[in-house]
């Protein structure tokens, strides 16, 4: 089993600690854990920062994992990539990053089963300058999912896809976390989709750590309070999931929290 623990971290941009002082439990293999909070609060710093691409104080724990630098993959919010490689090619490129350029038939099944099952098979010999942002989105994932790592950090992963492909990733990735045995970060606005889909949940704002814990015990009518600047209650829906109904917004500063339905 693998684990991931942050141990106080911290992140600079230049000579500004951007975010600091964030330590969480251990989260283990099969878990998704969603990393929420308002617009600019450091989730994608964070990110930054436990994928090694930023400097900082603390320290990033994985345990369990023979795969070294390899163990943490990070997929960025950003899906420009090289509009002269085909969807096909940039993906094979993506697997064979850092373990020479041999081929395999383990490599070609992988790839397949993965276009296959984000369906986007039939785009495999497009090139990437022709799709769209939500295509591009999909691409993204099937590279990040193709380097097979234990813990895999997804900024925003769903923000350019129509609601029923959102629903359709995010359940995908959920399941793919509970086979392969992987840990998967997720910064998601929507509060609803975290609660639906997300084991354990982060609360990040102006950089600091603001909760931390099984998903239904951080995401509280005190937290959209204080955090977004919203009052709401927290009711069971459809299938046992439980869902926002928003009763007022404070003002213009109110902050961001996608999926939340206003009150009749």
């Amino acid at each position: 089993m693998v684990t991931i623990a942050l141990d106080n971290i911290g992140a600079y941009y230049g000579r500004r600690l951007t975010v600091e002082g964030v330590s969480t439990p251990h989260f283990s293999s099969g878990e998704i854990v969603a990393v929420i909070g308002p617009n600019a609060a450091g989730k994608s710093t964070l990110f930054k920062r436990m994928a090694g691409l930023l400097p900082g104080p603390g320290a990033v724990q994985v345990e369990g994992s023979s795969k070294g630098k390899r163990a943490i993959s990070y997929m960025p919010q950003d899906t420009s990539a090289n509009a002269v490689l085909t969807v096909y090619e940039s993906i094979l490129l993506a697997r064979k990053q850092g373990t020479g350029w041999s081929v395999s038939d383990e490599d070609l099944v992988l790839i397949d089963g993965v276009m296959t099952a984000i369906d986007i098979a039939d785009i495999a010999f497009r090139n990437l300058g022709e799709l769209s942002g939500g295509q591009r989105q999909l691409v993204s994932i099937a590279q990040a999912l193709v380097r097979e790592p234990d813990v895999l950090l997804m900024d925003e992963p769903t923000s350019a896809l129509d609601l029923h492909r959102q629903m359709e990733v995010l359940a995908f990735m959920q399941q793919v976390a509970r086979d392969r045995g992987m840990i998967v970060f997720i910064a998601i606005h929507d509060l609803n989709q975290a609660m639906r889909f997300a084991d354990k949940a982060i609360v990040i704002e102006r950089g600091s750590l603001k909760g931390v814990g099984p998903t239904s015990e951080v995401i509280t009518a005190q937290l959209l309070r204080d955090v977004y600047r919203i009052d709401a209650r927290i009711e069971p829906c459809s299938r046992g999931h439980l869902q926002i109904i928003v009763d007022s917004v404070a003002g213009p500063e109110a902050q961001s929290a996608g999926g939340v339905r206003k009150a009749a």
